[in-house]
């Protein structure tokens, strides 16, 4: 792609995402949303394949159909009320409407159908964007206006994410897949905590974002798109395979990595909340997330294939451009001591 024109993508992601961060109003959020939007379709047609098409298409259809529903939701709430403040959503209907439509733009599960299908016919790096950057906006709508959502609809969408986001990634060979699947279980915690603690959904928010773009990055570095694919990776760079175990370690949720520190303090407040058997419901349904992840670590040190591979391997590669890495790994396991602290920053 023309540098120029993907500065000029970049920029409009970033503007579009600034713009709903910083808005008050529902009609200015709702227009950073749609530059968003827009601004990535282009990124996920770069590749000239039908498989690219197929994604952007079904991509832009499903936030073309969320963004009606917001643009629905707050009309409605105007109309009742006479605002178009985003902290005052008081009719009940329209709130309903608005939890649905951010659950559609973010992948929760029951609208979940979507995600995997459409990351898995991107390119690394622009399912990079697509799994982290682009949470951001509606993230930030549902915790701008989580004291006024339904909780009770907020619990159903957790505990079904978190299940449908482990059972999904058992059976799955191709890598994006798996972390499309993995994005949507932590989704799920997150949105489980939003009515009791936003503060912890924000941390576990700032965790995944650490988490999901180490992974992303090292399956750059290795051309990793499958499961074969990784289980040849420690031939390249033995030391860039063993951080991705420790990585998907820290993704299913393992002391001592940082993914540990947001699931357990969700599940003790949870239980401040007297919601016992939630808890246990969620804490069951993270051990179908961590089997997959630890199949994939099994696969990447237990493993060797069985004859020499007929591809071009090569011998300790070179990464320049992945300057980023080390931080990402360091931060992503090693940041679990110092937890009080970012959870003191987060409130």
């Amino acid at each position: 792609m023309n540098p120029y024109a993907l500065s000029m993508l970049l920029s409009s992601l970033a503007i579009g995402t600034t713009i709903t961060l910083s808005s008050s109003h529902w009609f200015l959020a709702w227009m950073g949303l749609e530059i968003n939007t827009l601004a990535i379709v282009p990124l996920m047609t770069k590749m000239h394949h039908p498989r690219a098409t197929e994604s952007a298409t079904k991509y832009f259809l499903t936030q073309a159909t969320a963004s009606a529903l917001i643009l629905f939701s707050t009309t409605m709430n105007a109309w009742t009320t006479g605002e178009w403040t985003i902290m005052n959503m008081s009719n009940n209907t329209a709130t309903t409407v608005l939890t649905i439509a951010l659950a559609i733009k973010l992948g929760i599960a029951p609208f979940h159908l979507w995600l995997p299908d459409v990351l898995q016919g991107l390119n690394l790096m622009t399912g990079l964007l697509l799994s982290t950057w682009q949470k951001l906006a509606p993230m930030a709508l549902l915790i701008m206006t989580n004291h006024q959502l339904n909780m009770n609809l907020l619990i159903i969408m957790a505990l079904a994410s978190t299940i449908i986001g482990g059972w999904g990634g058992l059976n799955q060979t191709q890598m994006r897949k798996i972390m499309a699947y993995s994005s949507i279980a932590h989704l799920g915690w997150m949105i489980l905590i939003l009515s009791f603690a936003p503060s912890l959904t924000m941390l576990n928010l700032m965790v995944y974002l650490m988490l999901t773009s180490s992974m992303f990055i090292m399956m750059m570095a290795t051309h990793s798109t499958n499961i074969n694919k990784l289980s040849t990776s420690w031939l390249k760079t033995p030391t860039l395979a063993a951080s991705t175990m420790i990585t998907l370690m820290a993704l299913g949720g393992l002391p001592p990595t940082l993914g540990f520190v947001p699931k357990w303090l969700i599940l003790q407040e949870m239980t401040k909340q007297h919601l016992e058997a939630l808890s246990t419901m969620m804490a069951m349904s993270a051990l179908l997330s961590l089997f997959f992840y630890l199949r994939l670590s099994y696969t990447i040190s237990l493993t060797s294939p069985p004859n020499i591979s007929n591809s071009n391997l090569t011998w300790r590669m070179k990464n320049n451009k992945l300057l980023m890495l080390p931080t990402l790994i360091v931060l992503s396991t090693m940041m679990m001591p110092i937890a009080p602290t970012l959870l003191t920053m987060m409130n």
